[in-house]
């Protein structure tokens, strides 16, 4: 099923093209022969060591009490008689340079992203890059979605992205639209990557984007089962755990000049990978030579 989802698996090939044979690079769900060929024995072994009461979080959130969640934890999970050896950490991706990944496959649709390495989950600078994510193709009122979907209509999906590793990141943008439109799609991409390394935002961008933000935030936060994954995410992640107040004030606090380090930083030419799934890779080639050819290099 995975494999007949281009419009899902083109994002597991750009990780592959921004992040090599590094770990990062490879997808989640793995590859049928490695499962097929994996002994049972050492599945268990897996689960032995990292499903262990030593290395699991217990979050809850609502109306009950800490301590008498602690004793039912200890009374239910215990120390469960496994060592709970930690997965060993993995090293911070080295072999980082521009590359093009491209599959071909009978789709309607050219498939394709364009991205880079990031910041980690840890980077203070994490506000500012949700900030300018929002202003750049996060939201229907960001420049991309305005510009390729609502003013020219050359694709239906269209947005950019960020994902917060434990030492690195990743930032991208995704299009999907017909082979008559991919070119003229990707030259728009093109321009509004210039656009944005002239201009982050305007003040008004600015705002609009913080009070989106600040808002996306207080609404993420309203059920409990939202408050309880939230507590246990940043709890496994090694993460402070900041309230509400405090979370919109670095929000806040952006300012556009930490928006145009962040531009000068992450997507500078010649920085950008690029991935693609469609029937032909000459057109999807050219295609990307309209964005900018030094911005988005040959590999």
């Amino acid at each position: 099923m995975y494999e007949d989802d281009p419009q899902e698996k083109v994002f597991d090939v750009l990780g592959e093209a921004v992040f090599g044979d590094h770990p990062l690079g490879r997808a989640i769900i793995g590859r049928a022969p490695v499962i097929a060929d994996t002994p049972t024995s050492q599945i268990a072994a897996f689960h032995h060591s990292r499903y262990a009461p030593t290395n699991v979080v217990i979050a809850a959130a609502g109306a009950i009490e800490h301590a008498a969640l602690v004793e039912l934890a200890a009374q239910h999970v215990g120390d469960g008689g496994a060592d709970g050896a930690a997965p060993s950490a993995t090293t911070t991706p080295t072999d980082l340079h521009p590359r093009h990944r491209f599959e071909r496959k009978d789709t309607e649709q050219y498939h394709v992203c364009l991205g880079g390495p990031a910041l980690s989950r840890h980077d203070e600078r994490r506000f500012a890059l949700r900030v300018l994510d929002t202003i750049f193709g996060g939201t229907s009122s960001s420049r991309l979605f305005q510009e390729i979907r609502e003013r020219r209509g050359l694709a239906y999906s269209v947005y950019s992205f960020t994902s917060a590793y434990k030492d690195i990141g990743q930032v991208g943008l995704y299009v999907g639209t017909r082979a008559d439109n991919v070119t003229e799609a990707l030259s728009v991409v093109g321009t509004e990557l210039g656009r944005l390394r002239e201009e982050p935002a305007t003040p008004d961008e600015l705002n609009r984007a913080k009070e989106n933000l600040k808002g996306r935030v207080a609404l993420s936060l309203e059920s409990t089962g939202a408050r309880m994954n939230r507590l246990g995410a940043e709890v496994l992640a090694g993460m402070p755990l900041l309230s509400l107040d405090e979370t919109v004030e670095r929000i806040e606090s952006v300012t556009i000049d930490d928006l145009v380090s962040l531009v000068d930083e992450l997507w500078a030419p010649g920085r950008l990978s690029a991935a693609g799934i469609g029937p032909d890779r000459e057109r999807f080639e050219q295609a990307l030579a309209a964005v900018e050819p030094t911005l988005v290099q040959s590999a």
